[in-house]
């Protein structure tokens, strides 16, 4: 297993915190396996076996817990007395009312209790309510590229593995494949089960059909300015008519899957959010190949997506940055501060024109937070006047 030592160690600081802890993310972006290493690392400092309950909800052994009131009660047999006990509880949203369960053991003194879902649904309405103050939230991704480099330690081939990590999927699992033909098919049932289980089940949506399609156009956008309405438009032009309500709807239901993450706008100079003009992209380039095919895509955009899923692992707020009539890829907020970033896979032409036209942006903020231009150009990293330009690979691997 590699060792997901950010969130890992994320979960340490908060043991024996009066907090529930809870990990979302797309399935099999390694929720299961980051229980198994944190439930590792208790029991060498000092946890026996027994203070340790742990159910993953999707097994069939636990098929007959599906209220509230039989999950606590499973739980409750378990529970040691007169020590701590560390609650594990796997896709936890799988069961109806379970936040009732979640709090009732939550108010227990001796109970540490953690929990996984793999859809946004589970932090929204009355489990918001109920726990209001009580949890938070680790949100996971797939593997970074740093994660994903670790596992070939003997490859120092950086460019061969950022197409691998870009084509084979960040989904952890298949490290374990060698085949293309089986990394497929796991993708394949990764797909199937957010689109069945996690989207049509739980909103009844009656035309899976469209769904696809809509799933198919988002992929193939990645990184573009989308409407519902131009999204509603460009289906009904080919033959399948559908509605912008019906759209937003699809939409809200991916991204309560985190199968896409939409990013807003904000104005730089007006310090401002904006209300149109949001842009989507994929929890997993690889699952673009699954649905696309081999379609040719903008390697550029695919970069962005990259950068963008390691903005959000490193802790930031991310949105599309716009300064008059130009775009900045990102702003990011941290603790520290904005920090803007602009992605081009190469800035390299006779005669310097794509250098210029993705330093403008950047050289028309006034402020004095970071700027960089990370792209797939090799070469030491350059200033231009305080815009710092660097190997978009070097930058991941940081």
């Amino acid at each position: 297993m590699i060792s997901r030592n950010e969130y890992l160690d994320n979960l340490i600081n908060l043991r024996d915190k009066q907090l529930i802890k809870v990990i979302t993310g797309i399935r099999r972006c390694g929720k299961s396996t980051l229980f198994e290493l944190y439930q590792e690392y208790l029991l060498r400092n000092s946890v026996e076996s027994e203070q340790i309950i742990s159910i993953n909800l999707e097994d069939g052994d636990y098929a007959d817990i599906d209220d509230s009131k039989s999950l606590y009660n499973l739980v409750k047999t378990h529970l040691l007395p007169d020590k701590m006990n560390y609650i594990f509880l796997d896709e936890v949203q799988r069961v109806s009312e379970f936040q009732k369960a979640v709090d009732s053991l939550f108010i227990k003194k001796n109970c540490d209790v953690y929990i996984t879902g793999s859809n946004a649904y589970l932090l929204s309405g009355e489990l918001a309510t109920l726990l209001s103050g009580r949890y938070i939230e680790i949100k996971m991704l797939p593997l970074s590229f740093k994660e994903y480099v670790s596992a070939f330690p003997e490859d120092r081939n950086i460019d061969r593995l950022y197409q691998n990590y870009i084509h084979n999927s960040s989904f952890p699992y298949t490290l374990e494949l060698s085949r293309q033909k089986d990394i497929r098919q796991y993708l394949e049932g990764i797909f199937n089960s957010i689109i069945l289980k996690d989207i049509v089940a739980r909103r009844r949506f009656p035309d899976i059909a469209m769904l696809q399609s809509v799933v198919r156009f988002m992929f193939d956008n990645i990184g573009n300015l989308c409407s519902t309405k131009k999204i509603a438009d460009t289906m009904t032009s080919a033959g399948r008519k559908i509605t912008v309500h019906t759209v937003e709807s699809y939409l809200t239901a991916l991204t309560d899957s985190f199968i896409f993450y939409r990013i807003g706008r904000y104005d730089i100079k007006g310090k401002q959010y904006l209300k149109t003009g949001d842009k989507y992209y994929a929890a997993d380039i690889g699952l673009r190949y699954i649905v696309l095919g081999s379609k040719k895509a903008d390697q550029g955009h695919i970069l962005e997506n990259v950068v963008y899923l390691e903005l959000l692992r490193r802790g930031y707020e991310v949105y599309i940055g716009k300064v008059g009539n130009s775009e900045v890829d990102f702003i990011a907020l941290g603790d520290e501060g904005e920090e803007y970033y602009q992605v081009a896979y190469t800035v390299i032409d006779a005669d310097g024109k794509t250098l210029e036209r993705e330093l403008k942006p950047l050289e028309s903020i006034r402020d004095h937070n970071p700027k960089y231009l990370l792209t797939m150009d090799l070469g030491p990293v350059v200033s231009h006047n305080g815009i710092k330009q660097m190997n978009v690979l070097d930058w991941l691997l940081k």
